[in-house]
């Protein structure tokens, strides 16, 4: 099925700025969540295609097409790979072209190419040598936590298997990767599609040599997988008698365009590998881009595709990353390794034990200072969440103390930074002892408890100070979130309601290794790590198993349905940790292959209240060699509340739990089955009562099947409320103090007045919007100043008409006879905003007096309509979009 048309051509452009407690109005400065004018088209075969005349390829005939039709083009890429996919990455000139490219006969897609940073790490520290403090306590201790290690000592090292990792290239002169390239070495091959100068930005260099010695990130997945066995620090990869295919596609800095990516996946599919796993990806809660639809392919094809879920776990729900969320993958999240080393600071003027923060390195403070804590009390849920009174005294040379509360941390630092405050201590409320994200401030967090006293010596009027050894203050701590989620990892499901991620592996305070010329070893912190990890599990299963594509389309449910459930906290009672973010749990590698109960699917997606499945079917198979008596029972997690109360936000991570479950029922509850037979189950779920809809929970849970000591389970996942009526565009003030949508003018205020534009001598309009949702599609037009039309989202200062109805379909089935002047941008899969994020809001400049097909806009007075559809809705039907007006812009054409 044909995409929608894309005007996101040379004049859309987006912004970016940190976030503060009220942002400032942006400046002008733009990038795009798509690349400018490059797209990338999958075509039918030749046998489809009309008028094909004598071409022996079905490219060749929509080349001569569009030729036919005057189509501006230029192919940057082909793709002819039969039965995974054949099309080219093309650069285009205008909207016309997309759309002339899209009506083409024989063109079944037309994809805007996105691009990929690369991962930003939640941890990233090179190592120094044996002494170093921040080297994990015990390097093999992820492989105890799932299972590897027993594996191993059966003998099962991947052996036979072939992991082609999709990255920034291999330093495979590392003695621990083999020291070398080709069929003799650990790393047999790959392939360098881009070069070192290459950022996303410039022309790929292409060449047959993977190595990287300047970035790093593909070597320490590398050694994750398959690290040879002694090495100096006695680490030792998952799969490590595999065989390793490297393909780069990140230079030293930088990005990656998708149109590489794509080639990648089918290089390394052409290449025969078993195993192709992806440490990459950016928020973007589809599974629509062309990398995820080619990854679902190969998934589908029987080569296990494992990649990043993403490190966006402080953004909150709905944030999850392509090309993660493609259909048939394996997502990963990510859990914390049971050990860790942290640095520890002295305590003056009590006597009181060194408080543990929660840093890899000491904190940058070399002078003993006084503490200051902002609030007396230690129970009070937004401490600095608001401008600081003007009684608050030059922050300057204390150490603050501050609770972890209702809003952000950079709130909270932005805050205490406006009175001076130039180091923090923020101190635990519960919700985890754990790495947190302060942007550039001088921050970290403590435990409630040593927070709690510090506050409290102060509010008694004890001066109390301390101080920062910066050498000697480390500490082997006993991780409080070892064998928990990562608090990094993105939560999701995916916009459209996948199950994402599907399940964990360790890859918190990671040591692998690292490019000689970069210090050879690091333990880093990330999604980045577990996928990995997930990767050589897989190896170990296909050696085990066979490599058949049976047993490979098999793999995510075998992981999913012998996982280990992860609990929220360590504290008893807690629900279990929502499947939004912890998929099915911990990977199990031992009983994965040794299990002898198989269950599928592995996991039950009962959608939203609109379209709930409440009634799922499952088959339970007994592979072992007797009888066995199976009992059922369900096991709930807990219901992530997703939204704000009495908000259109999404919760920022973590997403607070309620013990609110739904109710299960399954026929039958138990039952016996010999070798080989099968048993087909009915679950009849029952969303959970008494939850307020309006913050969108999603409850989530097992039905464990448990014969004697041995427990497996299926996962399920719902949402109560409907997607459909969830607000899609952000029109709150929460984050500029103005609501949004808004036009800022060319003196960079914003525009309440009509107002003028000449575009001459920066003379023109932007438009900024906000999403508190993601949207399928989202169109920007411009209208006429009298257009009779009441939008669904009120303009500031704009006097509306009388209401405005859409009882028709445009003749051209894509929207309502509304009358449009002109189109001048349109994006379709599109996430929501986070403010945590470097890119909080869209910005549209009109730099230019031309509509998006490059055709002059004629001066007169104009509205610009914004139009968002809800998720679930009908592209057809113009109620099922949110809609905004501007106030009047006149344009005078130059």
């Amino acid at each position: 099925m044909k995409s929608a048309v894309f005007f996101a051509l040379l004049p859309t452009l987006l912004s970016a700025t940190s976030v503060l407690a009220v942002a400032p109005i942006p400046q002008k400065i733009s990038n795009l969540p798509t690349v400018p004018n490059k797209f990338i088209i999958e075509v039918d075969d030749l046998a489809s295609i009309p008028n094909k005349r004598s071409f022996t390829r079905s490219l060749d005939a929509v080349y001569s097409a569009l030729n036919a039709r005057d189509v501006q083009y230029e192919v940057n890429k082909e793709y002819d790979t039969d039965g995974v996919f054949v099309g080219a990455a093309l650069t285009l000139s205008s909207a016309e072209d997309v759309r002339a490219v899209e009506e083409t006969p024989g063109v079944k897609a037309i994809r805007p190419v996105r691009a990929f940073k690369q991962p930003i790490l939640a941890k990233k520290h090179v190592v120094t040598g044996h002494n170093d403090p921040e080297l994990p306590a015990d390097t093999l201790s992820t492989h105890v936590m799932t299972g590897v290690d027993k594996l191993h000592a059966e003998g099962n090292v991947g052996a036979g298997i072939k992991i082609g990792i999709i990255d920034t290239g291999i330093d495979y002169k590392h003695a621990s990767l083999g020291g070398g390239i080709g069929g003799n070495f650990l790393v047999a091959g790959g392939y360098d599609f881009v070069g070192d100068a290459y950022n996303g930005n410039n022309d790929p260099v292409p060449d047959a040599d993977p190595y990287d010695n300047c970035n790093g990130h593909g070597t320490h997945v590398a050694g994750i997988i398959a690290a040879q066995p002694g090495n100096e620090y006695n680490i030792t990869g998952v799969a490590y008698g595999s065989k390793i295919y490297s393909y780069r596609v990140f230079g030293c800095s930088g990005s990656v365009t998708e149109e590489v990516l794509v080639d990648a996946l089918i290089r390394g599919y052409k290449d025969g590998n078993d195993i192709l796993t992806l440490s990459l990806g950016g928020a973007d809660g589809w599974s629509a881009s062309s990398s995820a639809i080619v990854a679902g392919r190969l998934a589908d094809l029987g080569k296990i595709v494992t990649i990043a879920a993403g490190n966006d776990g402080a953004a909150g729900s709905w944030y999850s990353s392509s090309p993660g969320n493609a259909h048939d993958v394996i997502s990963v999240a990510s859990v914390e390794n049971t050990v860790i080393s942290l640095q520890s600071a002295i305590v003056h003027g009590a006597t009181y034990g060194p408080i543990v923060y929660f840093g890899t390195r000491p904190f940058p403070v070399t002078t003993e200072l006084p503490i200051y804590a902002i609030s007396n009390s230690t129970t009070i849920s937004n401490d600095a969440c608001d401008p600081l009174p003007d009684s608050t005294p030059d922050l300057s040379s204390y150490l603050v103390i501050v609770r972890r509360g209702s809003c952000t941390f950079i709130t909270k630092l932005a805050n205490i930074a406006a009175k001076g405050g130039k180091a923090t201590l923020i101190y635990d409320n519960g919700n985890g002892f754990a790495g947190i994200s302060v942007g550039t401030y001088v921050a970290t967090l403590i435990q409630a408890a040593d927070g709690e006293f510090l506050v409290n010596q102060f509010a008694a009027g004890d001066k109390i100070s301390i101080s920062f050894p910066q050498t000697g203050g480390a500490v082997d701590f006993p991780s409080e979130t070892g064998g928990l989620v990562s608090t990094f990892t993105s939560y999701g499901p995916s916009n459209d309601f996948y199950f994402k991620p599907a399940v964990a592996a360790p890859g918190g305070n990671i040591l692998s290794t690292y490019p000689l010329a970069l210090g050879g070893f690091a333990v880093l912190s990330g999604t980045s790590m577990a996928t990995p990890f997930l990767a050589g599990t897989s190896a170990l299963y296909l050696n085990a198993k066979g490599k058949s594509a049976g047993v490979a389309k098999a793999a995510r449910d075998v992981f999913e349905t012998t996982a280990t459930k992860i609990p929220s906290s360590k504290t008893d009672g807690d629900p279990l940790q929502t499947l939004t973010q912890a998929g099915a749990g911990l990977v199990d590698a031992y009983k994965a292959i040794h299990g002898t109960t198989v269950i599928s699917p592995g996991e039950l997606v009962l959608n939203d209240t609109a379209h709930f499945k409440g009634i799922q079917t499952f088959t339970v198979k007994n592979t072992g060699r007797t009888n066995k008596r199976y009992t059922l029972s369900h096991v709930p997690a807990g219901t992530a509340l997703t939204i704000q109360e009495g908000s259109i936000l999404a919760e920022v991570g973590p997403v607070p739990l309620s013990t609110n479950y739904a109710s299960v029922t399954v026929v039958p509850s138990s039952f016996s089955l010999a070798p080989g037979r099968s048993q087909v189950v009915v679950a009849v779920i029952k969303p959970p009562a008494g939850v307020d809809a309006s913050r969108y929970p999603i409850y989530s849970g097992f039905i464990d099947v448990t014969s004697a000591s041995d427990v497996t389970h299926v996962s399920y996942l719902g949402l109560v409320g409907s997607l459909k009526n969830k607000q899609v565009v952000d029109n709150t003030d929460a984050f500029f103090g103005i609501k949004t949508p808004v036009i800022i003018d060319a003196t960079g205020n914003w525009q309440e007045a009509a107002t003028n534009y000449t575009f001459a001598n920066g003379d023109w309009p932007s438009l900024l919007w906000k999403l508190a949702f993601g949207t399928p599609a989202l169109r920007v037009d411009l209208v006429s100043a009298a257009i009779n039309l009441k939008p669904t989202l009120s303009a500031r200062g704009f006097p509306f008409g009388p209401f405005f109805t859409f009882p028709t379909k445009h003749r051209s089935g894509s929207y309502a006879q509304v009358k449009i002047v002109g189109p001048l941008a349109s994006f379709d899969y599109i996430p929501r905003h986070d403010d945590l994020d470097n890119a909080p809001y869209s910005l549209f400049n009109l730099e230019t007096s031309t509509f998006a097909n490059g055709t002059t806009i004629p001066s007169g007075t104009y509205r610009v309509l914004l139009r968002a559809l809800r998720v679930t809705g009908n592209p057809l039907l113009e109620e099922d979009y949110e809609s905004w007006l501007s106030p009047i812009v006149g344009i005078t054409a130059p």
